[in-house]
């Protein structure tokens, strides 16, 4: 019986999710359609407009906004939970990626991924009082409301979070995002590499972009910096991070599984030295990359101080497929296992 109605709960949330996204799906291209956009443009209009009720500063038809006004009818948001919302903004981003051919730097965390890293801090954290998250690159901010609404859950309590995006877009779709889900965040639309003005927090996390960062200028304040040439975006990133997390608290970054292979990587590592213990690096599983250079893994650290120490042994490996549940499952008993034991 507990099965049955599960499998019902989740077709039911799967049809609201269809059925927001249809309703913001119409929007953006009937914008898109009479305004001659992209559909990225025409959905940030969309989601201001849906939550508002309000077509007037679309500056459309009268057709066009009645159309609009019949669409936004049918969105009531107290039919909806946050994940549900997330899921639907999430459909309709990875639409846009795929009709405006966007750049790489549009892709979406896969959910799968983000419940991992959820999964990962909600044991580190069990049996906390309050949490706090930083996410220095946060895109269209999906991992960092996917990780609010999973920690919500598990931990049962309220994060506080806070975002910094330096792309005009991106950070539109995540404010929107934000406001729409009725997440309260500390939002800062900045360079991260330009010494933003976040808080400090318990934990730092990203899908961080991977490549140089092309102003060299801006990254000789930091000790990850190359001495020739352009830096790594990802190293300054994790350093800005780092610094803006509390003693013992902890760093959760998907990084390039040769993270530590580079000859870059030295001064990465002469940075963490007498500051941060490397905790854990944990692969993807490859099958969800084109090829071995690209794969991904799930890096954790943790800033010195407090009740911090060295784990022993750090946690190493790669995930087995997601497709295999067993397997999967084990693996997670094995975080369990060494959260508890050895990290704690």
């Amino acid at each position: 019986m507990f099965n049955y109605c599960e499998k019902e709960l989740r077709f039911l949330t799967e049809k609201q999710v269809e059925r927001f996204f249809d309703i913001l799906n119409q929007s953006s291209e009937l914008i898109q359609k009479e305004r001659d956009q992209s559909y990225l443009d025409s959905l940030i209009e969309t989601l201001t407009a849906v939550q508002d009720q309000d077509t007037s500063d679309l500056d459309l038809t009268a057709d066009s906004m009645k159309k609009l006004g019949r669409i936004y009818s049918e969105f009531n948001r107290d039919d909806y939970d946050s994940e549900t919302l997330r899921k639907g903004i999430q459909l309709a981003i990875l639409k846009a990626i795929k009709v405006d051919d966007i750049q790489a730097n549009y892709q979406i965390t896969p959910d799968t991924i983000a419940n991992v890293i959820g999964y990962i801090i909600s044991g580190i954290f069990r049996g906390t009082d309050s949490i706090s998250l930083l996410d220095p690159a946060m895109g269209t901010g999906n991992l960092l409301t996917a990780l609010y609404n999973q920690l919500s859950n598990t931990l049962a309590l309220t994060p506080t979070v806070s975002g910094v995006e330096n792309d005009d877009a991106m950070f539109e779709l995540a404010a929107d995002s934000f406001e729409i889900q009725h997440i309260r965040a500390e939002l800062f639309h900045e360079d991260a590499i330009q010494n933003v003005l976040a808080p400090m927090v318990d934990v730092a996390v990203s899908d961080l972009p991977i490549g140089y960062y092309p102003i060299d200028e801006n990254a000789k304040g930091f000790a990850t910096h190359s001495e020739k040439g352009h830096s790594y975006v990802h190293h300054l990133l994790i350093e800005f991070a780092m610094n803006h997390v509390k003693k013992d608290g902890f760093g959760i970054f998907l990084v390039p599984s040769q993270l530590f292979q580079t000859d870059e990587a030295k001064q990465l590592l002469k940075w963490m030295q007498g500051k941060i213990y490397l905790q854990g690096l944990l692969n993807l599983p490859s099958e969800l990359f084109s090829n071995a250079a690209a794969q991904k893994a799930i890096l954790i650290l943790q800033n010195e101080g407090g009740h911090a120490k060295q784990a022993d042994p750090v946690m190493l490996g790669e995930f087995p497929s997601f497709k295999d549940q067993k397997a999967f499952a084990k693996f997670l008993t094995e975080i369990d296992a060494w959260e508890e034991k050895d990290l704690k």
